[in-house]
């Protein structure tokens, strides 16, 4: 039971704390909409989401209205779609796919779908390339398809091949939307242990262990934590740990409250809520500016990576106590461009793309939204992808790379991609050439700990 106390406190949070819902994500399978004929195929794609997301958007409006809970996205994710085309016959046309899934997105009214997705880590099957290498194209000619590669996994070690592809589409995708701030690029996210039900674009794919429809929620709040944080001047790191779980704690149970209406509403399961703190560019609505309540100068600064770490542990630790149903990526985010904080570290020069590596071993996801230079080799590219999935890999968490090559700029160039997505400083990359490792390709073995079954 709620109390008045309780209610008081999450009324601030919403408020002045910048407390939301970052998404309600609708997952649909497309299993079934398989025929041998393309055509035929994207008629029953876009039948099948117009009638299943039908009322999404106005469900998460109406609980907005009840609760008074911003719910900032509504979204989409579908079944992979390599797998799609590939079952789809031999003149399946992955673009002609992408723009089915956009118009029943627009139709539906959602911000994004996501599921333009491959899943290589092992190797390529039928359809997973000609995905692959029309993933620039599709997101030139869409507005909401987002796209995503799993190019590794702690069991089967790292697609070098698939890896070596993906810098190459990266920059072909920049280029290609160069007139819109490149915003192709920023609709990749290529993942090291791809999770099945993550809510969050651009990574969300609907995955082949799910329902056949399912909704799952990204939470936010970084102002809440910021703010549970500032209240504790002098505290001792283990009583700042305790406060962060009972931040998180509350910030789990609005998503549960919110998950579960949603799917009661729409008629079909609740699946996750996913823990991740995913901040804005709104000043306060910042990880990088929490680890900076917790006595850093700056975010980037010697300590970083350890703030960092028991930040994501706290939240994970709360929310786990919150709810029964935590998956997704769940813990902190970090993003350049998303993040007011972290924009402002890299603009005086505290945080680096190194740093910012670092801290990918210890968080939620990978490297997010980075700008680099337009003249950035793809093999460069290929290489930041590779030493990110060799973390995830290692480490058997869940990483990610989503780059973009800002064609024409070069460091300290900033570039406005608008809304959520922010605006990010062109960072700085080592230009010692990877050439001939990449150009090996092949497979990194997957490391011991694979052989933990």
């Amino acid at each position: 039971m709620l109390n008045n106390k309780d209610i008081l406190e999450t009324i601030k949070m919403i408020q002045e704390e910048h407390l939301d819902i970052r998404t309600i994500t609708m997952g649909i399978s497309l299993l079934d909409c398989i025929t041998a004929d393309v055509d035929a195929t994207c008629a029953k794609i876009y039948d099948k989401i117009s009638r299943r997301a039908e009322n999404h958007v106005a469900v998460g409006r109406d609980i907005e209205k009840r609760y008074g809970i911003p719910i900032i996205n509504k979204r989409i994710s579908v079944t992979p779609i390599a797998a799609i085309a590939a079952a789809s016959g031999a003149d399946s046309d992955p673009v002609k796919l992408a723009l089915t899934l956009d118009k029943a997105a627009k139709t539906t009214g959602v911000d994004f779908i996501g599921g333009f997705s491959a899943l290589v880590h092992k190797g390529f099957s039928a359809g997973d390339l000609e995905l692959i290498r029309a993933i620039p194209e599709a997101l030139a000619v869409t507005e909401r398809v987002c796209s995503s590669v799993n190019v590794g996994s702690t069991s089967a070690g790292i697609n070098m091949d698939a890896v070596k592809l993906m810098g190459e589409v990266i920059c072909s995708a920049a280029k290609k939307t160069a007139d819109n701030s490149y915003f192709g690029a920023a609709k990749i996210v290529v993942f090291c242990n791809a999770v099945e039900d993550n809510p969050f674009m651009a990574g969300a794919f609907h995955g082949f262990g799910e329902p056949d429809s399912v909704i799952n929620v990204g939470v936010s709040g970084p102002g809440v934590v910021r703010s549970a944080v500032a209240k504790m001047p002098g505290a001792r790191i283990d009583e700042i740990a305790e406060q962060i779980k009972r931040t998180a704690f509350k910030i789990t149970r609005m998503g549960q409250l919110v998950g579960t209406e949603a799917a009661k509403a729409l008629g079909m399961p609740f699946g996750i809520v996913d823990l991740s703190l995913a901040p804005t560019p709104a000043v306060g609505d910042s990880v990088a500016y929490i680890l900076e309540e917790l006595g850093l100068e700056k975010c980037g600064a010697c300590g970083t990576t350890a703030a960092l770490a028991l930040l994501n542990d706290a939240v994970k630790k709360g929310g786990v106590m919150a709810s029964s149903h935590v998956g997704g990526l769940s813990g902190a985010f970090i993003p350049v461009s998303e993040d007011a904080g972290m924009i402002a570290a890299v603009a005086c020069g505290a945080l680096s793309l190194e740093k910012l590596e670092a801290m990918t071993a210890v968080c939620s996801v990978g490297l997010d939204m980075i700008a680099v230079p337009g003249d950035t080799p793809p093999e460069v590219i290929a290489a930041i992808i590779a030493d990110e999935a060799a973390i995830g890999m290692v480490n058997s968490k869940t990483t990610a790379v989503r780059i973009i090559p800002a064609i024409g700029l070069k460091e300290g160039d900033v570039i406005d991609l608008g809304g959520l997505f922010g605006s990010a400083p062109v960072m700085a990359v080592n230009r010692f050439s990877p050439r001939g490792f990449i150009g090996r390709g092949g497979r990194i073995p997957a490391p011991l700990q694979a052989l933990k079954n």
